[in-house]
C-alpha cells in the first residue's frame, strides 16, 4: 500500500512538472548588443516545453519600465515542445536592457511572465537600414504564416457552437444599433432641436464623423491600424446615444412648464 500511495505521489508530481511551462531564449536576431532603426524586428527563437494552448510574447523593457511606442507580433497557441517567434519593434528612440517572456492561456484565461533575458538593444527612432535576417526568422515567419490560415480555415469550417453564436448575434444587432443610433439620434436631434440644444445635439454627430472618417483614412494609409474597428465604432456609437440620452432628458426637464 505504502509502494502504491508513493507511485501515485511521484506520479502527481512528474505530470504537474511536464505541465509546467519552461522557456528559454535560443537565439536572437540581429544579435545583441543591436542597434535597430525605427520599424526593424528583433526576433527571438523561443524554445518551449509543457506548453497547454498557451501564447508567447515578447516585451521590451528599460529599468523595470515597459518601453512603449513598440509593436509586437499576436502570437499562436502553443502545445507541447516547440519552438516559437517573438519579435518586437521600436517606433522611437528607445533603450532596451531587458526582455519579459509571458505566456497567456488557460480557462480562467490568466498571463504569467516565464522568463526575463537581460539584453543590449538601441533603438535610434530613424529610418534607416535593416539588418539582413537570419534564415530562421523567415522559416518561423513562413510557418507561423500557414499555420494561422491553417487555424482560419479550421474554424470557418466548424459549426459554430450555440453560445458562440448568441454572442455573435447580439454583437451584430449592438453594432447596427451603435451605426444607426449613433449617427441617426444626434443627426435627428441637431435637426429638431433648436438654440443652444442644436450646437450641443451636434457634437456628438461630430464625435461620430470624425471617429469613421479617421478609421477610413488611417486605414488606407495602413490597412492593419485599426484591426478591431467594429469595437470602436460599438464603444462610440453607444457613446453618442448616451450623449444624446441625457441631453434630452436635460432638456425635457428645462422646459419652462406650461
Amino acid at each position: 500500500m505504502m509502494r502504491l500511495a508513493a507511485a501515485l505521489v511521484l506520479a502527481v508530481f512528474a505530470l504537474a512538472a511536464q505541465a509546467e511551462l519552461r522557456v528559454r531564449v535560443a537565439e536572437v536576431d540581429p544579435p545583441a548588443p543591436a542597434t535597430l532603426a525605427r520599424d526593424e524586428m528583433l526576433s527571438l527563437r523561443i524554445e518551449y516545453t509543457g506548453a497547454d494552448g498557451v501564447n508567447i510574447w515578447a516585451r521590451p523593457f528599460y529599468k523595470g519600465q515597459p518601453v512603449l511606442k513598440v509593436r509586437t507580433n499576436a502570437s499562436l497557441k502553443h502545445s507541447g515542445d516547440g519552438t516559437a517567434l517573438a519579435w518586437f519593434s521600436l517606433d522611437e528612440a528607445a533603450e532596451v536592457d531587458e526582455i519579459r517572456i509571458r505566456s497567456g492561456g488557460g480557462s480562467p484565461y490568466r498571463e504569467s511572465e516565464v522568463l526575463s533575458y537581460p539584453i543590449k538593444v538601441t533603438g535610434t527612432g530613424q529610418p534607416g537600414a535593416h539588418h539582413a535576417r537570419a534564415p530562421w526568422v523567415g522559416e518561423l515567419l513562413q510557418a507561423g504564416e500557414e499555420a494561422r490560415k491553417a487555424a482560419i480555415v479550421a474554424d470557418r469550417s466548424s459549426p459554430l457552437e450555440g453560445r458562440s453564436l448568441l454572442v455573435l448575434v447580439i454583437f451584430g444587432l449592438g453594432f447596427l444599433v451603435a451605426v444607426f443610433g449613433g449617427f441617426g439620434l444626434p443627426a435627428w436631434a441637431t435637426w429638431k432641436w433648436r438654440g443652444a440644444w442644436r450646437a450641443l445635439a451636434a457634437l456628438p454627430l461630430a464625435y461620430m464623423v470624425f471617429t469613421a472618417l479617421r478609421i477610413v483614412v488611417d486605414v488606407a494609409l495602413k490597412p492593419t491600424s485599426h484591426n478591431l474597428w467594429p469595437f470602436e465604432i460599438l464603444i462610440s456609437g453607444g457613446t453618442c446615444i448616451v450623449a444624446i440620452a441625457v441631453l434630452g432628458v436635460a432638456r425635457k426637464l428645462m422646459q419652462p412648464r406650461a
